[in-house]
């Protein structure tokens, strides 16, 4: 009785000449691979008749069942919301997370996005550096076909889905609100000016002094990094101004507890003398004295809907993923640093 010689990974090596882990890669659709060398071993596999063993087929279809997330800092509590939303979904999915820190550094996070690619892991979630201003690194990603979904801090050139809150709307409602108690002339901490989140904040509140006919000073709009120690300097440079502002939106909780230290440091009162709001809504805002009103973001299910998409693209190799931002709602928290009047 002639038995037929069953094909292997090593024949199909052999015969096109690549490595054994190059044509399983190849197989399970890794992104690893070039289209070019995945049609050459398909193919070589149908002409030979390839069929796996079941334990074969399980290691072609594994996958390394983790996540890389890279974030700013772990220390801040905004990112410990969205990781705990990112791995509320990704354990219930069998996903492990591998928490990366930037620093907010750019080279750090080319390190990061290194070790990442080298360690295999099955996707990446990742909220950009402040340093960031090329992002040539997460381009060469997706040109490989390794899924990426940015949130928070996104970027705009890269082709793949993202998520974010609404940050016009949020800075509009923030400016408006301080229009409401009365301020007339409202300074702006911006955030670093080439990220996408400070710029979609600056038309925000540039759109609500419009729409109310205030004036729009181009030396109240401050861009700065998201420290408390920076803003507290530039907060104390602003309020020692013979025409300083009477309200402050900071762009983010970070940059508005630097200038709650500051008003408070200088004597003044708030929110009468000068009314303070922020973005973010982070859990310390509701115990300073007085407590900060703030912009509330989902941050929470911020990480839930970044994990989702990356899962559904780890899954889903081939398939198309629209990369349109996905936009979430913020909401107005009305506290006493900016409260003068009873909130409508």
């Amino acid at each position: 009785m002639l038995v037929m010689k069953q094909v292997t990974i090593k024949d199909i090596a052999k015969e096109l000449n690549l490595s054994i882990s190059t044509v399983s890669r190849a197989l399970r659709d890794s992104w690893e691979i070039s289209e070019p060398t995945k049609q050459r071993v398909i193919e070589l596999a149908k002409r030979l008749e390839y069929n796996p063993n079941p334990a074969a087929l399980h290691l072609l279809s594994s996958h390394s069942r983790e996540i890389g997330v890279i974030v700013p800092e772990i220390a801040n509590p905004f990112f410990a919301v969205v990781i705990a939303g990112i791995e509320d979904i990704a354990f219930a999915q069998g996903y492990q997370v591998v928490i990366y820190q930037s620093h907010d550094s750019y080279e750090r996070e080319v390190l990061n996005v290194k070790h990442i690619l080298q360690q295999r892991k099955d996707g990446l979630l990742v909220s950009i550096a402040t340093g960031t201003k090329d992002v040539a690194h997460f381009q060469a990603m997706r040109d490989r076909g390794f899924p990426i979904v940015f949130f928070d801090r996104v970027c705009e050139d890269i082709d793949t889905p993202s998520v974010s809150v609404d940050d016009f709307e949020g800075a509009y409602m923030a400016t408006e609100h301080l229009i409401d108690q009365g301020c007339q002339q409202i300074a702006l901490l911006s955030g670093p000016e080439h990220l996408l989140t400070s710029r979609r904040r600056i038309d925000g509140y540039r759109a609500a002094l419009q729409r109310h006919h205030r004036p729009i000073v181009d030396e109240w709009i401050i861009p700065l990094p998201f420290s408390p120690e920076e803003s507290l300097a530039v907060t104390r440079e602003l309020l020692s101004r013979p025409h300083r502002p009477d309200g402050i939106f900071a762009a983010s909780d970070a940059i508005a507890l630097g200038s709650h230290a500051a008003i408070n440091e200088l004597g003044l009162s708030m929110p009468q003398e000068i009314a303070l709001i922020g973005f973010a809504d982070l859990p310390i805002a509701s115990l300073l004295n007085p407590p900060l009103s703030s912009v509330a973001e989902p941050t929470f299910e911020m990480g839930q809907t970044a994990a989702n998409l990356l899962i559904n693209m780890i899954k889903n190799p081939g398939g198309q993923m629209p990369s349109v931002g996905n936009v979430l709602k913020t909401k107005l928290m009305v506290r006493r640093s900016s409260q003068r009047r009873p909130h409508r």
